[in-house]
């Protein structure tokens, strides 16, 4: 649907306007509060689309958060632009590249102890081992004031 930010409304396909109704507060289930603003259609009562636009009995209804929208579009120009994919491409060199040694060169397939803290713990120590040993081999290369990019201005 086409937004008109100036009138704050959407027009679905047949051209009719849905304008906000009014703004709520939805709580998720992990008690995340956000503020949800409330459209609906002026008319779909003889509306061609109304099949494939809604299964409602009465008019069209949209319910959407601008919060999140705006930062949904925030992060998606971050990790779009030239320093975000560069970060990306790092992280996927590293993290798979990491998990592969701790599995392969070090043998670590399953954990030894039960229970989240302990598995934590366990973890932890696995993760210590390996950025100890990654220090250590840039120490001998001598490549400690290295990085895999440059900086890059934001």
């Amino acid at each position: 649907m086409a937004y008109d930010r100036d009138k704050d409304e959407y027009t679905c396909q047949n051209g009719k306007k849905l304008r906000p109704t009014y703004i709520g507060k939805r709580t998720s289930k992990s008690g995340f509060e956000s503020e949800v603003t409330y459209y609906e259609c002026e008319n779909c009562m003889d509306c061609p689309y109304k099949k494939t636009c809604t299964r409602a009995e009465g008019n069209r209804k949209l319910q959407l958060s601008k919060i999140f929208l705006r930062q949904r579009t925030e992060s998606r120009e971050r990790i779009t632009s030239k320093t975000g994919v560069l970060l990306r491409m790092n992280r996927s060199i590293q993290v798979e590249g990491a998990f592969g040694v701790i599995k392969q060169d070090y043998g670590f397939r399953q954990f030894l102890l039960r229970g989240n803290k302990k598995v934590k713990t366990e973890m932890l120590l696995v993760a210590m081992a390996f950025n100890i040993n990654k220090y250590h081999r840039k120490i001998q290369n001598n490549r400690t004031g290295t990085q895999l990019f440059e900086k890059l201005s934001a």
